[in-house]
């Protein structure tokens, strides 16, 4: 029974260091020289590693401000809303999307009627609904695209992201103009001015490597154009950055690094920037902890870590030997002696990690030119929450990170130097929402009570903490509504909860009104492109269980509630709340004015 608490101190122990980077300076960056290179590399690199803290990768560029853009076309609407995105001007796929005369809807389906018989196993027929939408007393549904994902439209073309598929579509006529299969997943995705920027994962011990076919032409990358640092670390995935003619779908150039999971990809018009949580060397991190601590470990034992550590072996080969290490280590312990080795083993690593925690636990960065070109590398403690948590703005890029049991916030110059940061903020809590616009910064860190930080970044090697509001509950999405406010949704013990902050006096955040939902859950908690908002006629919309609209005006205000709505756009001044059908509202009355059953 001890070996097996023993045995669950050590796993505990491991997961841990499997959240930290390596303890040493930034790793340099090469690219691979042969296959034989490559393979040797995975070899050592990869294995099992902890699954607990992984994050989707994001892929974001970087802006002043954030809202949606109103867009105008030469005939017909004189406006119509895009998706939310973190930057304006660059858009983001998703689920729904309008190009001022239609709505393209791909959460739909079409499920085969079989009378009086079970339904095959076979899964449900994925479509894109295409539904003319302006004017609204024209309201139809035109036809169904053969293709189910999330949405880009550019020009007279729309893109459908599919899992491990691109298909695109002209307006025009809707026939399919190419195809680009993939040999991965779609990670991410953008567009920005005709070109789409696409993520893609992919596993491979062998290079060179084929991330993409268009047509059923393959695109090779070879052994060189796939990057690595130079020492060895935990692995978990090939990511290759792909820039696509959104019209063509003619390839433009790409490039290839390894990474894991907790990848975060971020795009300005000056460089790509891409992140990743290393995974520490765990016998490097035992051997300093045995140090620290000598009195619980006997000669023999530091000798054989000292020597374990110069092997060449894989972390995971390590790893084991380390736990045999500590086997035996306890084997002829008496009983009580391994209670008192457990417990001090336990207690004093937690005190060892949390000291250490800036000095072990990193994100690295690479800066990667249009031209596919590394320029760049840095690093930063700590860990990143979601693409929000960076931004670029006047060259320097802005990170915030949750470290240990505090959180920090970095600025990096355009050689990625740290050369300003704020450390230590909201200690015992963690980051849920970030939001930089222009020289400030907006920081929600929570556990029990929703602190809402507002930093002043305008001397980027001095930011400040300028102010602090703490409330009940926590924003885990922050969204700009113009002027001085700030919208916060998140939740208030079970119910969502919406605040809406002013931050005129950067000195004195004040939540001047909040509104609580009687709903569970908010899909913007975690995608903020399911939210919406119309500057013009100061109202927004939410998704929860039902779609809500509410102005923004004098206060927070509820002027309309739909059955069912996961979107809503504007064409106009008409909006359309897209759910098992659309329904039409004249936003100068509030006046239902169409209907439309999917």
């Amino acid at each position: 029974m001890r070996l097996v608490l023993l045995a669950l101190i050590l796993v505990a122990v491991s997961l841990a260091v499997f959240q930290f980077a390596q303890t040493k300076e930034t790793k340099k960056i090469a690219s691979f020289s042969s296959p034989e290179e490559f393979r040797e590399y995975f070899g050592r690199s990869s294995g099992y590693y902890p699954d607990f803290s992984r994050t989707i990768p994001s892929f974001s560029i970087p802006a002043q401000m954030s809202d949606q853009e109103i867009a105008v076309v030469e005939k017909g609407a004189e406006r119509f809303s895009q998706t939310n995105v973190q930057v304006l001007g660059i858009d983001e796929p998703d689920i729904v999307k309008t190009d001022g005369k239609n709505i393209y809807i791909s959460r739909y389906q079409k499920v085969p009627y079989f009378a009086g018989k079970i339904l095959p196993p076979y899964p449900y027929e994925q479509k894109t609904a295409v539904v003319k939408a302006f004017p609204p007393s024209e309201l139809r549904k035109i036809l169904e695209l053969n293709a189910s994902g999330e949405i880009l439209v550019y020009g007279s073309t729309v893109v459908i992201l599919e899992g491990n598929r691109l298909k695109a579509f002209s307006t025009d006529d809707f026939a399919e103009k190419y195809t680009v299969d993939l040999n991965g997943s779609i990670v991410a995705a953008r567009l920005h001015e005709g070109k789409i920027y696409i993520v893609v994962s992919q596993y491979s011990e062998v290079c060179p490597i084929v991330p993409l076919s268009v047509n059923g032409v393959g695109w090779a990358v070879d052994c060189s154009s796939i990057y690595h640092p130079v020492k060895p670390v935990p692995v978990e995935v090939l990511y290759t950055v792909i820039k696509l003619d959104a019209t063509s779908g003619r390839i433009e150039g790409s490039i290839s690094f390894v990474g894991n999971y907790a990848s975060v990809v971020y795009v300005s018009k000056e460089a790509i920037y891409v992140s990743y949580y290393s995974q520490a060397d765990y016998s490097e991190i035992m051997l300093k902890f045995a140090c620290e601590n000598r009195d619980l470990f006997p000669e023999w034992f530091l000798e054989k870590l000292q020597k374990l550590v110069s092997y060449d072996l894989s972390d995971q080969a390590k790893r084991v030997e380390i736990w045999d290490l500590i086997r035996k280590l306890t084997l002829n312990m008496r009983p009580e002696e391994r209670i008192v080795f457990e417990n001090e083993f336990s207690n004093r690593y937690g005190k060892f990690a949390e000291f250490h925690s800036r000095e072990i636990e990193k994100t690295e960065i690479w800066k990667i030119s249009p031209e596919m070109k590394i320029v760049a590398s840095g690093e930063v403690p700590g860990r990143l929450l979601n693409q929000f948590s960076m931004d670029e703005y006047g060259g320097y890029l802005r990170v915030a990170t949750t470290v240990g049991n505090a959180n920090d916030l970095y600025i990096l110059d355009p050689d990625l130097r740290i050369v300003g940061s704020i450390r230590g903020f909201g200690e015992t809590e963690r980051i849920y929402a970030v939001r930089f616009i222009a020289e400030r910064g907006y920081i929600v860190t929570f556990r029990q009570t929703d602190p809402f930080f507002v930093i002043d970044l305008s001397d980027p090697e001095n930011p400040k903490m300028a102010g602090e509001l703490k409330i009940p509950g926590y924003s885990s999405y922050l969204h700009p509504l113009g002027g001085s406010l700030i919208l916060g949704i998140g939740m208030e013990g079970s119910n969502v909860k919406l605040s809406l902050f002013d931050v005129s006096d950067p000195r004195n955040p004040v939540e001047v009104d909040k509104y609580l939902l009687k709903e569970s859950w908010s899909e913007v908690m975690g995608n903020h492109r399911a939210f919406l908002a119309d500057e013009k006629h100061e109202i927004f919309f939410i998704p929860a269980g039902a779609g809500y609209v509410f102005s923004y005006r004098d206060g927070l205000k509820l002027i309309k509630a739909t059955e069912t709505g996961f979107r809503a756009v504007f064409i106009n001044d008409y909006l359309y709340v897209v759910g098992s059908k659309i329904v039409v509202f004249d936003e100068n009355s509030w006046e239902k004015v169409a209907e439309l059953e999917i």
